[in-house]
């Protein structure tokens, strides 16, 4: 008998005697309290274990709407916790996430995923064994399992783990929710549920392999997207230019750039992390044939050092999470900061407004709104 077992037995006992029903299939959107639609959710479905610690998990993510716990993946038509505890099911404990795309990506929540689990153990997720606990990304769409794949081959490149990514990606097709007693247990039976997951060793293993990093499971979750691959991984995504920029310190030819002249409105990212850096609507010609900004868009993205590789003293700027070179600022720009940031085009990659939302960006479709 597993750890979580013994902790629902008593439990068992008093559902048993005063009956529990299930409620209906959640409808895959959000209302108000007058019962009129608001806004179309989206759905994601992982397997990580025991689902009472992955619901846990994601409830705290802006964005997440409802976490539900139950049962995908295996062939009989009405699991229960009993049948898909035996293991012969072919059914796996997972969660089906609710969100909305405005406030959280796919990409988002499935990277927070992959770093609350061990995705190299085949045989289970620490405490609990059996194929019922094995880890699977169920999509839903082609997008899905292609960011999926991604993330995936990413996160073997990072040498983080001894053992290959085992983490399955399979094709969703049916989800059957847990009875009602697992949902939310975490806060009907607090005191169990933390005996569990420190006993369980999850956190222990979560601390270890990602306490030194910026990707870590205690990471603020609005940052969780924006991570920097591993050198291997750089090399095949960039161009040759942008790697010796971004990766090198070095600088490409001006007005010989992808954006040095671009006009359109949106926004500029790091080329290697995503993380949002400058607006089209602080961006200005100054004639020296790079981008050139007054300010930067999110100022915690940008980090400003002291560069003496050449015979003068500059500032260099680097983007926070990607570790970026990107250029330099001065003290000779507009009004009205009279900062020029002249950051090479290799280090960027604009986002047009119009792809804003789709991009994962949308929280910044209010910059372009008519005043």
């Amino acid at each position: 008998m597993n750890l979580k077992k013994i902790l629902l037995s008593g439990i068992l006992i008093v559902l048993m005697a005063f009956g529990c029903q299930n409620p209906t299939n959640h409808e895959n959107e959000a209302r108000d309290t007058m019962g009129k639609q608001r806004i179309e959710l989206e759905t994601a479905t992982f397997a990580g274990g025991c689902f009472w610690c992955i619901e846990s998990d994601f409830e705290k993510i802006d964005g997440v709407v409802e976490v539900i716990s139950g049962y995908t993946g295996g062939h009989e038509e009405n699991p229960t916790y009993e049948s898909v505890s035996s293991g012969e099911t072919g059914h796996v404990e997972a969660v089906q996430i609710h969100y909305d795309p405005s406030k959280v990506t796919y990409k988002a929540i499935l990277d927070i995923f992959l770093r609350h689990i061990d995705p190299t153990d085949h045989g289970g997720q620490f405490a609990d064994r059996g194929s019922q606990y094995r880890t699977a990304i169920f999509y839903h769409n082609e997008e899905q399992k292609m960011l999926a794949e991604q993330s995936k081959e990413e996160l073997n490149t990072m040498v983080k783990f001894e053992k290959p990514v085992v983490t399955e990606i399979v094709q969703f097709s049916k989800f059957h929710r847990a009875e009602e007693y697992h949902q939310d247990y975490h806060k009907k039976n607090p005191v169990k549920y933390k005996y569990y997951r420190f006993n369980s060793g999850r956190d222990k293993f979560l601390r270890k392999v990602w306490q030194d990093s910026m990707e870590g499971a205690e990471m603020d979750t609005k940052d969780r997207r924006y991570i920097k691959p591993s050198d291997e991984a750089l090399r095949q995504k960039l161009t040759p230019m942008q790697y010796k920029v971004t990766q090198k310190d070095s600088t490409e030819p001006p007005f010989k750039n992808e954006h040095w002249d671009n006009k359109r409105p949106g926004i500029y990212v790091d080329i290697v992390s995503g993380e949002p850096l400058f607006s089209s609507l602080d961006k200005f010609d100054s004639g020296t044939g790079w981008p050139s900004f007054t300010k930067p868009l999110k100022p915690d993205n940008s980090v400003e050092r002291e560069d003496r590789s050449i015979f003068t003293i500059r500032t260099e700027v680097r983007s926070k999470h990607g570790d970026s070179h990107l250029g330099h600022v001065f003290p000779d720009g507009p009004m009205p900061t009279g900062l020029r940031y002249c950051i090479n085009s290799a280090g960027l990659k604009f986002i047009p407004k119009e792809d804003l939302e789709k991009e994962g960006y949308g929280e910044y479709l209010t910059l372009f709104e008519e005043k």
